[in-house]
Parts: structure tokens; C-alpha cells; sequence
């Protein structure tokens, strides 16, 4: 046991700087998820409530393919199907364009699961609101900014930050295109990196950033969560 601590010990910095440097590229998938998802959600559930019976039933036609098959299915196909059946890389070659391939199929996925979150805070606010605005000689736009959204907000919330929990840990899919975050680096020294072979008690430690980085998310949306009190 005394030998296995003083193995950790030794190897530790060398795990930790690794482990850093894929919990970042982690970080940096998480919020260009949510940068690109969140408006592109909204535009879709617009899709999906429009007028337009052909746009209506399409995207949620698209929708519903999206989130009835594994994002690490839709991984592998956004990634190779281009190079493959194309016969284009499309998004260039080492870690920028696995990263690229990886942040658009992310994006589309949690897009369509926002935009139903979205659809159903939209829908959930009483037809009488809306009625009321347009007596007032309010446009639909007025409406939605004025007397919507906040209203819809507060009803999303709790949705929304499952799903952004759930980000949090589906990043790790990004793996299997080899993007390099944290699982990766800490699988690695399992196969041998850095001089390290056969190591597993680095995969432990990437548990610990996964449950403080969830902790930190749950704490920030359960603080809006407060904020937002008022709209009962």
C-alpha cells in the first residue's frame, strides 16, 4: 500500500497537468454547447409551433430523429460520414477539427431538446395573456419580449438545468472521435502516456472535477432559480 502511495505521489503532477488540460477542453465544449443550443433551441420550437403545417411537421420530424438516437451515434456520423461517403474533410484535421465536428453535433443535439423545454414554457402560459395584449393594440413580438418570456423563463428553469447537468457529463462522448477531454486523459495513462503504463487511479480523479464542476452548476442555476421566485 505504502508502495502504491508513493507511485501516486510521484506520478501526481504529471497526472494533474493532463488532467487540466483535458477538464479544458471539456469546459470549452460545455459552453460552446450552450452558446450555439440555447438560441438555435429557440428557433427551433418556433419551428415546431409554426403555422406553416409543412415547416411545423419537418422540424419536428428532425426533432424527434435527434432525440431518439444516442448522441454518441450522431457523434461518429457528423464526424466520418463526411471524409467516408463525401469524401471531404469538412472539418480539417487533428484536434481543432474533432473539436469542431464535436461542438456542431452537441449543438444540434441540445438544440432540439431546448427547443422542446422551450415549446412547452411557451405553451404553457395561458391564451387569456396573450388575448389581453392584443386587446391593448400590443404586436405578437411586444407580447412575447413583454409579457411572455420572463413568464417562460421561470418555467424553463428547472428543465433546462437538468439538461445542463446532464452536459456536463455527455461531454465525455466527445471521446469517441478521440477528442482529447478529460476521460481521454485519463484513460491514457491506462495505455501508456508520458511514461506512465497501467495506471487507473487517474480515471478516479476525473470523477472529482465531474462532481465539483456539477456542484458549481447546481449551485449557480439553484441561485436563479431563487431569483426568479417573484413570477409565482
Amino acid at each position: 500500500m505504502q508502495e502504491l502511495l508513493a507511485q501516486i505521489a510521484e506520478q501526481f503532477p504529471i497526472v494533474f497537468r493532463s488532467l487540466n488540460t483535458g477538464f479544458g477542453q471539456t469546459l470549452r465544449l460545455f459552453f460552446v454547447t450552450l452558446l450555439g443550443a440555447m438560441p438555435l433551441g429557440l428557433v427551433i420550437s418556433f419551428g415546431s409551433m409554426s403555422r406553416f403545417k409543412p415547416l411545423k411537421w419537418l422540424t419536428r420530424m428532425v426533432v424527434g430523429v435527434i432525440r431518439g438516437t444516442p448522441l454518441m451515434i450522431q457523434l461518429l456520423i457528423f464526424y466520418y460520414f463526411p471524409g467516408l461517403v463525401l469524401k471531404t474533410n469538412i472539418w480539417g484535421s487533428g484536434e481543432a477539427g474533432r473539436f469542431f465536428a464535436a461542438s456542431i453535433a452537441f449543438i444540434i443535439n441540445y438544440a432540439c431538446y431546448f427547443s422542446e423545454i422551450y415549446r412547452g414554457g411557451i405553451q404553457g402560459i395561458p391564451v387569456g395573456q396573450e388575448e389581453a395584449g392584443l386587446v391593448l393594440g400590443m404586436t405578437p413580438m411586444q407580447i412575447f419580449f413583454r409579457v411572455k418570456l420572463m413568464q417562460m423563463i421561470k418555467r424553463i428553469v428547472p428543465p433546462m438545468s437538468n439538461e445542463v447537468i446532464t452536459l456536463v457529463k455527455d461531454t465525455s462522448l466527445a471521446r469517441i472521435i478521440a477528442l482529447q477531454e478529460i476521460i481521454w486523459a485519463g484513460q491514457a495513462f491506462m495505455k501508456g502516456s508520458q511514461g506512465i503504463s497501467g495506471a487507473i487511479w487517474p480515471l478516479f480523479f476525473t470523477g472529482v472535477y465531474y462532481l465539483v464542476w456539477n456542484g458549481v452548476m447546481s449551485w449557480l442555476l439553484g441561485k436563479l432559480e431563487q431569483k426568479l421566485d417573484y413570477f409565482r
